[in-house]
């Protein structure tokens, strides 16, 4: 088992966001699809916080700590850490295709509820992934990916959605795009940006389990 600090830090840090993220949209919230600074920052805030607990709990990782798998049917942190990135790369890419797309006339009919649902599913992971979804051939891990790669892809995307979501004033929430689960479908570019730190953050608990698991290698 895996005793570093980072791990109780991190914990705590994404256990506090989720809180955060609980309290209601403020009363001077645009009806025009326009996202509130409060909810601009919220994005902000996980961002910064996921971004830090994922590269915290890949700091000081051995070889075969990194491979080491719990079952040959559960993924090792390895193979966590490039579903996290595959995954996040296609939720930014959905958030910037709604941004691109024209309008969506029945937005708030068509996205009503759907944050909450997001942010009460996605960051709370049950053990081993019970009753979970089985993520999609494109973004199950493949071992093609060293992890330098994967580090430095996960800075770029993380990059590029905080500068998304800082500087972008467009209607985040009338421009939607589809979601292959009906209950998600369709999101909006807000909720497809938000989707990522907390998708982050639900795998990121995974990896945790992998080095909490018994035989998990010392080093």
């Amino acid at each position: 088992m895996r005793d570093l600090p980072s791990l109780a830090r991190f914990c705590w840090t994404t256990a506090l966001a989720v809180v955060w993220t609980a309290v209601p949209v403020s009363a001077s919230a645009t009806s025009d699809g326009r996202i509130d600074a409060q909810e601009r920052q919220q994005i902000l805030d996980l961002l910064r916080d996921s971004e830090s607990g994922f590269l915290a709990l890949l700091a000081g990782v051995s070889d075969a700590q990194w491979s080491w798998k719990p079952s040959p049917d559960r993924w090792s942190v390895g193979e966590c850490a490039e579903h996290i990135v595959r995954s996040n790369e296609a939720l930014l890419a959905a958030a910037k295709q709604a941004l691109a797309g024209e309008m969506n006339p029945e937005w708030e009919a068509k996205t009503k509820g759907k944050t909450e649902i997001l942010l009460s599913v996605m960051p709370n992971r049950n053990p081993g992934g019970a009753g979970g979804a089985s993520a999609p051939q494109e973004i199950r891990p493949t071992g093609g990916l060293s992890r330098r790669e994967l580090v430095e892809r996960f800075a770029a995307l993380y990059a590029e959605a905080r500068s998304l979501v800082g500087e972008s004033d467009a209607p985040w929430k009338a421009h939607t795009a589809p979601h292959p689960f009906p209950i998600f479908d369709p999101l909006s570019a807000y909720q497809w940006a938000l989707y990522v730190p907390l998708h982050t953050t639900r795998h990121s608990k995974q990896m945790i389990e992998v080095m909490e698991t018994e035989g998990y290698p010392e080093n």
